[in-house]
């Protein structure tokens, strides 16, 4: 009988994909619209997307611009924004919102770098607990008498080799990102 690691490998993508996305939220030197993706103001009853409410636009190196579709959701984004607590300037006009970002002091890139390694940790430690859930799954098979202990300990080294594959994605991705924090 032979284990099916296609349930782990797809555990270990969406760990990646995760810590993509939660990485591409830290911001670097550049304004991109990417950074306001996890703020969602209350409108319309229900906590929405600033994509879905308006077109985010970079103006410049430093700063996006925000255009509302409907221009009575300008106060509900702005203050969306600042609750957010993203050390960022928030103007408002009557065609949009401004955000401007300031120049990264070495200070604040010592600490985004921190927020990047927290991250990843948790996406780690994810990485684990699918380990874990696999690792179990394979004794119950041994338990059962599916299995022969040398074919487990075969497939435990198999699912070691994934994760250990998947940890090395994860790292490269800090990597790139410290990379874009330190420039």
């Amino acid at each position: 009988m032979t284990y099916d690691f296609s349930k782990l490998k797809e555990q270990i993508k969406e760990t990646e994909e995760w810590l993509a996305r939660e990485l591409s939220g830290v911001r670097t030197g550049r304004a991109t619209p990417a950074l306001l993706d996890g703020i969602k103001p209350e409108a319309y009853g229900t906590r929405t997307p600033i994509r879905e409410l308006a077109n985010v636009s970079v103006e410049d190196a430093r700063t996006l611009r925000i255009i509302p579709w409907d221009k009575e959701l300008l106060k509900v984004i702005e203050k969306g924004i600042t609750e957010a607590d993203l050390g960022v300037g928030v103007s408002t006009d009557d065609q949009g919102i401004r955000v401007s970002f300031p120049e990264l002091t070495s200070e604040r890139r010592t600490q985004l770098s921190k927020i990047a390694g927290d991250r990843t940790e948790t996406a780690r430690v994810t990485l684990r607990g699918h380990r874990t859930d696999a690792l179990k799954a394979l004794d119950a098979l041994e338990k059962e008498g599916g299995m022969g202990k040398d074919e487990v300990a075969r497939l435990k080294a198999e699912v070691q080799k994934l994760i250990d594959t998947g940890n090395e994605s994860l790292a490269a991705l800090l990597d790139r990102k410290e990379a874009e924090i330190a420039q």
